[in-house]
């Protein structure tokens, strides 16, 4: 969403979003693809927006498709909840979070009561999910 301060008008914002999904229709690698052609300003915006979902945003990042169950909690869930962190998976008591924090995506293993591991860049999502898989060799 678009928030004070905002170097683009939320209207606009509706309008990009809807000439790219208009454009695109459910492939995520092309409106990924078109969302690689913004001004970052803006696509950062989108990024913790209503106007995409989570799995778009993820995709963006990580260019692969997670389990059925991990790319459908994704899918159902608007980009604005990644400002907050969305719970993307969990192994016994460790959690995985998707998050973007400062314009960056950060993939973080939680314990329930606080960060064990943090991920970032292109393998965080790999490595991560490598790491909740096998918490005792990381």
């Amino acid at each position: 969403m678009s928030t004070a301060g905002s170097p683009r008008p939320f209207s606009e914002l509706v309008d990009l979003v809807d000439g790219i999904l208009d454009e695109c229709e459910d492939n995520v690698p092309c409106i990924v693809k078109k969302l690689g052609t913004l001004e970052p300003e803006v696509r950062n915006e989108l990024f913790v927006s209503d106007l995409l979902n989570a799995y778009q945003v993820f995709y963006y990042f990580y260019r692969t498709v997670p389990d059925q169950l991990v790319l459908e909690g994704l899918e159902l869930e608007p980009a604005s909840s990644l400002r907050a962190g969305l719970k993307i998976d969990e192994v016994d008591l460790l959690e995985m979070f998707f998050i973007i924090r400062e314009s960056k995506p950060l993939i973080i293993i939680h314990d329930g009561e606080k960060a064990v591991a943090t991920f970032s860049g292109g393998r965080a999502y790999a490595d991560a999910k490598q790491y909740l898989e096998n918490p005792d060799y990381s």
